[in-house]
């Protein structure tokens, strides 16, 4: 049908929730059980264009360099400029304004760094965004296909079952137990009933049921619906033509680092304006140009103070944290995320797919009559049953239990390119997967017919499907937990035949599945009703789960999952760095304990609470338990939501993961909420903060660390920027007040000279203050992040300890370059004979060499520089272009007249070489100190622990 109309648009159809669903395929150009065709669905969209809300129109990028300008530090710079223009017009306008120029240049400069680093930031989120893009399925050239939600078009087949994001606005065609969450269109909570029948016109959005919407979500049954409209046409396209455009709130590390520069710059000016007022009462400012000079000076140390690139370069490297975190398959859709990854103090973890590999595999049949063992691993449909020895009576059995399993089932079982693949859920395709190793059961599965389904819900935990046999008799075939589906069991099957299901049976069909789950396994019953002339709940085909009684039982099987290699060992690594791990699991209470056992999670032996036991529970005493027990089983998602919030009372940082719809209010309550990325449902990966991308539980550690690493480089090129300011300041400052001690006068000898010039200190900041500050973001892990407990979230960012590492740094800082100046210039503490254009280039050098220095020294609090030293590349590349620079400002002519500089002898580069190294070794005593005293405090800590008993699966606090 789609081939006949492929001459022409498609057009919109109105209200469509009033047409009947045949006559819009028909408008739409579609046949609803073949698709659109791959070529039609690309013709479409490059008509109509792609199914996406237009966004907030993009700013140009001279727009974006020109904000570079509004900082209020870039105002002090163009006051600076103002200063030396007048000072120039004052002086006669001889010869050009070069410090004027110099200035300038420097803010162009800063500008353009400030915008390539904002453009760097802005790549990466868009990266980000491409890799969490939300996905539909539909139905395409009559394969069932999964594709991006912005490629859809109108005509699609749209398949919807529970726990996905609609795509696009769609009429629905069929639906069964639909039921979609609308509450962020409609503003309703309760989740709407959808039908396919067809409503008035003037139906209101709220009330229309044969349709679905973009935005919305599916919270259970299945159904299927035509696209009638994309994008900007959709209802939530309306909302957005009406939306203005809103500021996104900084995040906590953001607004301190914010007040941190707010008040640095408050004391650094106070500081210029002592600097000022100092030299004006010894100088006696006998002209204008000598007031100008100072004037520019303080204007320029205020500038050059105040670390202005923290907020960029903090954009800059959390966004390069985002992306090392997509490289081990974790998505952080937030960069504020990044930093809440450091101080997380407990995992709550899903089991299946999680802690284990999600392939489930059938090991085990048990019926009345007796058990029968499968062979093969994984989804590839090889493998025996093995029947040596087994009854024929239990066979037969098996073969029933293997074909109602597979027809009470949604999955499919598809090989792609050698590879065999499901799509659905796991322990669906197991039945899938095992039912070609029972001979006859593939015979038995292809005579019936599927005419209705009772979908699985989280609440029910059991699933029905209506089938239709080759002799027309209708047959109820279910599928569920054991514990749930045998009270709606009155007989069970043996051999050929039926009897009634007396309580000895019962309680042997019991005692099978307890035996399966000490040996680890999944159990999932499986249970048919054949319909007779008193089943008219069956033969009208309209199905609400009340169908669901006087069922025959067939047996159960045994379902392993096995659990992930690598995941022992990421448990480990999470307990060692403070990281409690807890397993939350819908699995049997021995099962999800033994493979937590097997993990490390608990000892061997350690009981389950069942989300019955957590039921009975008031808020204290579950805020009580959740301190002692890590395996909780037979919990549902509300379960899952009070676990949540019982550890957050208790000051934990929850990371908490979720797959199906329902675990959406854990996820988003939890301070990381971590949706699957493979299995996962479509509202899950939108309510959380972090999407595996390989569903893998060790990924979720590895994002610790690295959210560790993150946090760690923060405060690294924190530690350097602010210290290496200091340092200027504190030159500044001490180089006035002791000028007459160093022998800092001018030409004169009776005017005080000061010890850097105004273009200097800017040159200083330019230098410093980027490309190293940078390489420190994007450092690795010197300092073994996972061998500390988990940060507080109260703690600050910059500590008491780091403020007086910064204070020291920035004092030796001050100290070596003043001595540089005063090591080479004539009177002072030490004989010198150079002029002060030489020994205050030294001293502007040693200062550079010293910042660099203290590159290595920022980059732990107390290991030492030497550790790991060459692994950053950036670093080491960064330093040298920094040394390149340096040496053309000291040595190039022109260079020389901007920046007050003058050539240097082999003997001046040395020394300022070796001065600079002190910083570097003057902090490598002092982290000497501290380890020694951290050492102590250890000692005391494990003393302290062993006589307090203190037991190891403790959670931080």
């Amino acid at each position: 049908m789609a081939d006949d109309r492929a001459d022409r648009p498609t057009v919109e159809v109105e209200a469509p929730w009033a047409r009947e669903a045949l006559a819009l395929a028909a408008d739409l150009g579609v046949d609803p059980t073949v698709g659109l065709s791959t070529a039609e669905a690309a013709r479409r969209l490059a008509v109509n264009g792609p199914n996406e809300l237009r966004g907030t129109p993009p700013v140009a990028w001279w727009r974006k360099l020109l904000a570079q300008l509004r900082d209020p530090l870039v105002f002090l710079l163009f006051v600076a400029i103002a200063i030396s223009l007048f000072a120039w017009i004052v002086a006669g306008t001889r010869g050009a304004p070069v410090d004027a120029i110099v200035i300038a240049l420097i803010v162009i400069l800063n500008a353009v760094i400030g915008f390539s680093q904002e453009a760097k930031a802005e790549r990466a989120v868009a990266a980000l965004a491409t890799m969490t893009a939300a996905t539909a399925t539909v139905l395409r050239d009559r394969t069932l296909t999964t594709v991006p939600s912005d490629r859809l078009v109108r005509g699609d087949v749209l398949v919807l079952e529970a726990g996905d994001a609609v795509g696009a606005d769609a009429r629905l065609i069929a639906a069964s137990a639909l039921h979609v969450q609308e509450a962020s269109l409609t503003g309703e909570s309760a989740a709407a009933h959808k039908s396919t029948i067809a409503l008035p016109v003037d139906a209101q959005l709220g009330d229309r049921a044969s349709m679905v919407h973009q935005g919305t979500a599916v919270a259970q049954g299945v159904g299927r619906a035509l696209v009638t409209r994309t994008g900007m046409g959709t209802e939530m396209g309306s909302i957005a033509h009406m939306l203005d455009r809103t500021a996104s709130s900084p995040s906590p590390l953001a607004v301190e680092i914010a007040r941190i520069s707010k008040a640095l710059g408050i004391v650094v000016v106070l500081i210029a304006v002592v600097v000022m007022a100092t030299m004006l009462l010894i100088t006696g400012a006998r002209s204008v140009d000598e007031v100008v000079q100072i004037l520019l000076l303080g204007v320029s140390l205020a500038v050059a103070a105040v670390p202005e690139g923290l907020p960029a370069i903090l954009s800059v490297v959390l966004a390069i944290g985002v992306q090392r975190l997509a490289a081990h398959n974790a998505v952080v859709k937030e960069l504020e995320a990044v930093e809440t990854l450091g101080s997380a103090t407990i995992i709550c973890s899903d089991k299946t797919g999680t802690l284990t590999r999600n392939e489930m595999t059938i090991e085990r049949i048990v019926t009345a009559s007796g058990r029968v063992s499968l062979t093969g691993i994984g989804y590839r449909p090889t493998g025996e049953a093995l029947l040596d020895g087994v009854p024929e009576d239990a066979i037969t059995e098996a073969r029933f239990v293997l074909a109602a399993g597979s027809l009470a089932n949604n999955a499919q079982l598809t090989e792609v390119d050698g590879v065999w693949q499901i799509q659905g859920d796991p322990t669906e395709a197991a039945f899938l997967v095992a039912a070609p190793k029972l001979p006859g059961t593939l015979a038995a599965i292809e005579r019936f017919e599927r005419t209705g389904e009772i979908p699985f819900t989280s609440d029910r935990k059991k699933m029905s499907a209506l089938q239709v046999d080759a002799a027309g008799r209708k047959v109820l075939m279910s599928k569920g937990g054991p514990d749930v589906l045998l009270p709606d069991c009155t007989h069970i099957r043996v051999g050929d035949g039926v009897v009634p299901l007396d309580q000895q049976r019962r309680a042997s069909a019991l005692a099978d599945v307890d035996a399966l789950s000490r040996e680890a396994y999944r159990t999932l019953g499986v249970a048919y009703r054949i319909a007779d002339e008193h089943a008219h709940d069956l033969l009208d085909g309209d199905l609400d789960g009340d169908e669901e009684h006087d069922l025959v039982y067939l047996g159960v099987v045994g379902v392993i999952d096995p659990p992930r290699a690598e995941a022992a060992s990421a448990v480990a690594q999470a307990r060692r760095a403070g990281v409690a791990v807890t397993m939350i699991t819908g699995d049997h209470p021995v099962t999800a304990a033994r493979i937590a056992a097997d993990l490390g999670i608990v000892e061997a032996g350690a009981r389950a609470i069942t989300g019955a036991e957590l039921s009975a529970m008031d808020d204290e005493e579950l805020r009580r338990a959740v301190e002692q027990v890590r395996v909780f089983a037979r919990v549902s998602p509300a379960h899952k939501l009070r676990i949540v919030d019982a550890l957050q009372a208790n000051e934990h940082i929850v990371a908490m993961t979720g797959d199906g719809v329902n675990d959406a209010p854990a996820l988003k309550s939890a301070d990381i909420g971590v949706a699957m990325g493979v299995t996962g449902t479509g509202v899950t990966k939108e309510a959380a903060r972090m999407i595996l991308g390989d569903d893998n539980f060790a990924t979720i550690v590895t994002a610790i660390r690295q959210g560790r690493v993150i946090f760690d480089n923060i405060k690294k090129f924190l530690r350097f920027l602010l210290s290496s300011n200091l340092g200027e300041v504190l030159t500044v400052f001490l180089g006035v007040l002791l000028a007459s001690v160093l022998g800092l006068t001018d030409a004169s000898g009776s005017g005080l000279a000061v010890p850097l010039l105004a273009t200097q200190i800017l040159w200083i900041n330019l230098v410093t203050d980027s490309a190293p500050a940078l390489a420190l973001g994007m450092d690795p892990e010197i300092d073994d992040v996972m061998g500390r407990r988990p940060r507080r979230p109260d703690e600050r960012v910059i500590d008491r300890r780091m403020w007086g590492g910064i204070l020291f740094v920035g004092t030796v800082m001050a100290i070596t370059m003043l001595l540089t100046i005063d090591i080479f210039l004539a009177g002072g503490l030490i004989a010198g004979d150079d002029a002060l254009d030489v020994a205050r280039t030294a001293g502007f050098t040693t200062l550079v060499f010293a910042q660099l220095f203290n590159a290595f020294n920022s980059r732990s609090e107390t290991t030492s520089a030497f550790h790991r030293m060459f692994v950053n590349r950036w670093l080491w590349g960064s330093i040298a272009l920094v040394v390149v620079l340096q040496v053309l400002v000291v040595e190039v002519p022109l260079l020389q007249t901007a920046f007050g500089t003058a050539s240097m002898d082999l003997v001046h580069w040395a020394v300022c070489v070796g001065m600079a190294s002190l910083v570097l070794i003057a902090d490598e005593l002092r982290k000497l100190v501290l380890r020694a005293i951290e050492r102590s405090r250890s000692a005391r800590h494990k003393k302290n622990r062993a006589l307090a008993g203190e037991s190891k699966d403790a959670v931080p606090r």
